[in-house]
C-alpha cells in the first residue's frame, strides 16, 4: 500500500478547528479561534516535490545554461527562490541586498561649491518625458521622495543611458564628487592573491 508524506484536510475539518489557508502561492497558513490568532506560518521554502516547471515559470525571464543537469537546475532554482529579495524581477524591478550600504564623506561643507550644484543638462521633449516616467517609478517604489520648498537639497544632474534594446536607464552624474570625496585608505587586496585563495572552492 503506497505511503503518503502529506495530509489532506477537508473544509469541514478546517472550519471546525479554525484553519485558514490563504495566499496559496506563498503558502501562508493560520490557525485561530473567533477571538484570537493562535498560530500563523508562512512557508517560502521549496519542497523536493516542487516540479522544475513551476520554478522555471517564476524565473521565466532568466536564461539558464543548457549544460546544466536537471539536478543542478533544480538546485539553482531553489537558491534563487530562497534569496529572491536580492534579485530584480518584472513585478519587483529592483533587488535589495542588505548590509552593503556605502557612505561617502566630503571634505567640504555647505554651501557646496558650484560644481556640486550644477543645473540640469539641456534635454529634448522625448528625454524630459522619460525623466518624468523614471522619476514617477522611483517615487512609487519609495526610493525617492518629493521635497518641500524649504528643504535644503543639492541638485544632481540627471542623464539617460540607452540600452542595447532601445530602453532608457536613468542615472545621476556624480563625477564632480570625485574631487571632494575623502579617499578610502583601506588597502585593496591583490586580485591574484584573492583568486589563489578561491582555488578549489565550492
Amino acid at each position: 500500500m503506497p505511503t503518503s508524506k502529506g495530509i489532506l484536510l477537508g473544509t469541514d475539518y478546517q472550519r471546525m478547528y479554525g484553519i485558514d489557508i490563504y495566499n496559496i502561492q506563498n503558502r501562508h497558513i493560520a490557525i485561530s479561534t473567533n477571538k484570537e490568532n493562535i498560530f500563523s506560518l508562512g512557508i517560502y521554502q521549496i519542497s523536493a516535490q516542487d516540479p522544475i516547471e513551476e520554478l522555471l515559470n517564476e524565473f521565466r525571464e532568466g536564461k539558464f545554461s543548457t549544460t546544466l543537469t536537471s539536478k543542478q537546475k533544480l538546485s539553482l532554482l531553489k537558491m534563487l527562490r530562497k534569496n529572491r529579495p536580492a534579485f530584480a524581477i518584472g513585478e519587483e524591478p529592483s533587488g535589495t541586498i542588505r548590509g552593503h550600504d556605502i557612505e561617502l564623506y566630503l571634505d567640504v561643507e555647505r554651501p557646496y561649491p558650484p560644481m556640486l550644484r550644477r543645473p540640469p543638462y539641456p534635454a529634448s521633449l522625448e528625454t524630459r518625458k522619460e525623466f518624468e516616467k523614471h522619476i514617477n517609478e522611483l517615487l512609487d517604489m519609495d526610493f525617492i521622495r518629493k521635497i518641500g520648498h524649504n528643504d535644503i537639497v543639492e541638485i544632481t544632474t540627471l542623464v539617460l543611458i540607452t540600452w542595447h534594446d532601445g530602453k532608457y536607464r536613468l542615472c545621476g552624474d556624480f563625477r564632480a564628487l570625485n574631487n571632494y570625496t575623502k579617499a578610502d585608505k583601506y588597502p585593496i587586496p591583490r586580485i591574484p592573491h584573492a583568486l589563489d585563495k578561491l582555488a578549489k572552492a565550492k
